[in-house]
């Protein structure tokens, strides 16, 4: 995510296991925000902007999202599902970052849009290690800019898209 502020939105209902992700992270020398909430509904209320969640300032909209599969009130499916389905979420990388290892959890969370399935290690070391590569490589990736708000910020196609494809609006088809 070259030349961009990297917040992280994690959703794990596992108070144990956001202690040890945050630990893992940060023995990786991670200080980017780290936003947790606990469900799937939690997540949905943070990308809004709603309620507690409403100040950017303090709740950043988030650059990459990991999420656990199975909690109460709003599973992991149910934020893959709502990012698939809205624009502007549909483009934020995400991980599911489970202890999950069945093929229909794999295969569900691969169709509903998720960039990595990664089952947490029990080993606190595997852990760190495996975080430790994904923010690397993160790092090093580049990713739709957003503004503040998620609002995702659109060129004027004058890239080398532009040039082969032209300008979205004068090839509008009329019927």
């Amino acid at each position: 995510m070259k030349n961009a502020k990297f917040t992280i939105l994690a959703v794990d209902d596992e108070a144990n296991d956001q202690l040890l992700i945050t630990r893992a992270f940060r023995k990786n020398g991670v200080t980017c925000p780290i936003h947790w909430v606990s469900s799937g509904e939690e997540a949905i209320a943070y990308l809004k902007g709603s309620g507690e969640f409403a100040d950017r300032a303090r709740f950043a909209y988030p650059s990459f999202i990991m999420t656990d599969l199975k909690m109460p009130n709003g599973d992991g499916f149910s934020v893959l599902q709502h990012l698939k389905s809205t624009p502007e979420w549909a483009i934020i990388p995400t991980m599911v970052f489970t202890s999950s290892r069945d093929l229909d959890d794999i295969k569900r969370s691969y169709m509903l849009g998720a960039g990595s399935y990664i089952v947490k290690p029990s080993d606190f070391e595997k852990m760190r290690h495996l975080l430790g590569v994904f923010y690397a490589y993160w790092m090093e990736c580049e990713t739709p800019q957003t503004d503040s708000g998620g609002k995702r910020l659109d060129t004027d196609s004058e890239g080398k898209l532009g040039e082969r494809f032209g300008n979205q609006d004068d090839n509008e088809v009329t019927g």
